[in-house]
Parts: C-alpha cells; structure tokens; sequence
C-alpha cells in the first residue's frame, strides 16, 4: 500500500495486460495479495515519509528527497501525481482488511486503485478506521457493516495469510508478480515485459 513502486508497476502491468489483449490474448484475471514493508509503523507517525525512509533505511534526508523525487518523475511518466508533501505514513494493515473485505464483495481491483489514490495523490489518511469507512462509503458501502468489519479485524487472518504465503514463495519486496502460479515477476517491469510473460503462459497452456 505504502510502496511507490507498486503503483507504478500496477499501471504498467495494466498496460502490458492491455497489450496482451490486444494481440487476441483474451482477458487477465488479476488479485492483489497482501504484503506488509512495515508492520511495525505507527499509525500516527510524526514526521513525513522524507524522515521516516531516512530513519528507516539509515540514509541522509537530501538522499530521500533525490530517491523520491525521481520515483515521482517516474510516477508521472504512467499518468500518476505523486503528492509526498501530503502523504500520512502510516501502519496501513487496516486498509489492507478492507481490500479483503471488498473482495469477499467482488470489488477488490476498485478498492485497491482507491487506496493507492488515497495515500500517493489524495493526502489521505489509510491508517485509521473511521477515514477507511468513508472511503468505502464513497464507493457505494455499507458504513455499518465496514465497520463492523474493520473494528472486529474480520479480514486480518486474510491479510496474515496473504503474508504468509508471500514468505512461501521467498518474496522479499514488492511489487512482486506471480502469473499462473508458476511464473514470478518482480519489480515494476516495463508494459512489453508483462506482456511477454502473459503470452508465454498462454501457449504454454495452449501446448498442455
């Protein structure tokens, strides 16, 4: 949720899943799993992300600022406006409950795009339930039931799960692509990249 690249890399694989459909590949089915880069982050961390990468990563400030100043250029390239002068750094394991709880509705892909606005463009806050529940109520949610959801941490053995499954397959960062089951991509690759890949694995099915 908190990590630049998979939003950047969303874009591109949506873009290489576009590409692929184009050459009669036909449609991908996609579902994002949890993975959490910071479970130990406060929910109401003090400072801004400059600080937090610095104290984090054990870097100077001006190093961050350099680091993500070219991410947002990067961002940009693939129509994303980074906002880091607003962002809240934040434990983010409670939005990743409401990915699950929109799931369970079949709405997942709509809610995963929304938190990445909401914490890279936005400004918002995705740490705390109550800003959580309006998101989702802007998207056409029960308030009641996500709440009830979020503040009984319905969803978190999903979330734990999804981590725990992430450490079976030995991924260590994201974003990190893992296409049929068998085939691993990992990092934001460039749209032709993920293209390639789905094509590959559509006539490896078509050969079994």
């Amino acid at each position: 949720m908190q990590c630049p690249w998979c939003y950047i890399g969303k874009r591109k694989f949506e873009a290489g899943a576009a590409e692929f459909a184009q050459q009669g590949g036909g449609e991908v089915e996609v579902e994002y799993h949890s993975f959490e880069l910071s479970p130990d982050t406060p929910v109401e961390y003090e400072g801004t992300p400059v600080q937090y990468l610095s104290e984090r990563k054990g870097i100077a400030l001006d190093q961050v600022e350099m680091m993500l100043e070219r991410v947002t250029g990067i961002a940009k390239d693939v129509g994303l406006d980074y906002d880091y002068d607003h962002v809240h750094q934040t434990n983010t394991v409670i939005s990743h409950e409401l990915i699950h709880f929109a799931k369970s509705k079949g709405r997942q892909l709509e809610m995963k795009e929304r938190l990445l606005k909401a914490y890279f463009i936005n400004g918002e806050h995705v740490g705390r339930i109550p800003d959580l529940v309006a998101i989702a109520v802007e998207l056409g949610y029960d308030e009641a039931e996500v709440t009830e959801a979020l503040e009984s941490h319905r969803f978190l053995a999903d979330v734990k799960a999804d981590v725990a499954l992430a450490q079976e397959y030995g991924i260590q960062g994201v974003p990190f692509f893992v296409i049929d089951g068998k085939y691993g991509v990992s990092g934001a690759q460039e749209a032709s990249a993920f293209a390639n890949v789905l094509a590959q694995v559509a006539s490896e099915r078509d050969a079994s």
